[in-house]
């Protein structure tokens, strides 16, 4: 399998986004292809030893799309840029896999125009593992769309449920909608049209889900439009941070704290793993025809390799096929219910 990666995508590039495909790469026993500056691609390589399976492929480009350009402008004005032409390498079938760390705008824009919609698929949507007391629960969308109908929520629960049963190994996962009350009646007119919807679809609706409730990892995945879902993400982050600032310095307060560091260090240790997002690696653009995987902006190596992991892993389990099959049915029911 190859892997096309963005080495100018993300805050750590392109050092931390060529170690992290370096390492995934022999890990994994995956062939990698680098989009960027090839002088300094392969200068990288030189100063650090990294090693590649197989034959490493680099396509060059001086151009970088940034966090700070339209997202639209990856199609005219930046479609040489890094991002631009690894998309070109995945849609011309020269690559199975995308990872990149850059632009979320720009990824859904070349995520939808140059690699397509599966049939059916009215937006695709970025769906990311959030860590849990219970391992990890899937937030969705987390950022691609603005602005929903309730039909596009419906079809991100479908599609959460034969990603998670498929490429995560759970059972029946069950899926809930993010709200602000447990009742059926609660929200605004997206949220109630979208619970009546996800009711009568195919998935095991666990009904509305309160914000408070989603740290704890009640259901297998939270289903929410882009707006509130990029805020419910960026929250969670912060929140873990200050909370694990605060108890750094509560235990370097003084001496007697720091005794107590000692004892509780690697319990400590072990709750700090359980909450990294550097262990996920990224967030797949579901609802696209191939394999497009969003890590985050500040990946390192570890998180990059984890998310060359992540797509090597989707692109296997032929998730893709099954969600295409699974709006197809759920298209034909819709069909058949209206006609009779």
């Amino acid at each position: 399998m190859r892997v096309v990666v963005d080495a100018f995508g993300g805050d750590n590039a392109p050092l931390e986004i060529i170690k992290g495909a370096s390492d995934a790469s022999i890990e994994y026993g995956t062939e990698i292809t680098l989009t960027g500056n090839e002088e300094k691609i392969r200068q990288i390589i030189s100063d650090n030893g990294l090693k590649f399976h197989g034959e490493l492929k680099i396509v060059h480009t001086d151009d970088i799309i940034s966090m700070h350009d339209d997202p639209t402008s990856l199609m005219k004005a930046h479609s040489e840029s890094s991002m631009a032409l690894a998309f070109k390498e995945l849609a011309e079938d020269r690559a199975d896999a995308f990872v990149s760390a850059g632009s979320t705008g720009a990824l859904v824009v070349g995520g939808t125009l140059m690699i397509k919609r599966i049939k059916g698929i009215k937006r695709p949507a970025l769906a990311g593992m959030i860590p849990s007391p219970n391992g990890h629960y899937m937030l969705m969308d987390m950022g691609a769309n603005a602005e929903c109908k309730p039909e596009m929520l419906c079809q991100f629960g479908i599609m959460a449920s034969v990603y998670l049963e498929n490429v995560e190994g759970r059972k029946n996962p069950s899926i809930g909608l993010l709200n602000i009350g447990t009742e059926d009646s609660k929200g605004g007119e997206l949220q109630k049209a979208a619970y009546a919807l996800m009711k009568e679809s195919p998935i095991n609706f666990a009904g509305n889900i309160e914000s408070r409730e989603m740290p704890k990892g009640v259901c297998d995945a939270v289903i929410t439009d882009g707006f509130t879902g990029n805020i419910a993400l960026k929250l969670i982050e912060g929140s873990a941070a200050t909370l694990f600032g605060l108890i750094k310095s509560a235990l370097y307060k003084n001496l007697k704290n720091k005794l107590a560091a000692l004892v509780v260090k690697n319990d400590l240790k072990a709750v700090k793993k359980i909450m990294d997002s550097t262990e996920v690696g990224g967030a797949p653009l579901l609802g696209v025809r191939k394999t497009v995987i969003k890590a985050h902006g500040s990946s390192d190596a570890k998180a990059l390799k984890n998310a060359v992991r992540q797509a090597v892993r989707f692109t296997e389990t032929g998730v893709i096929d099954k969600i295409s099959a699974s709006v197809e049915a759920l298209t034909a029911k819709e069909k058949e219910n209206g006609n009779s």
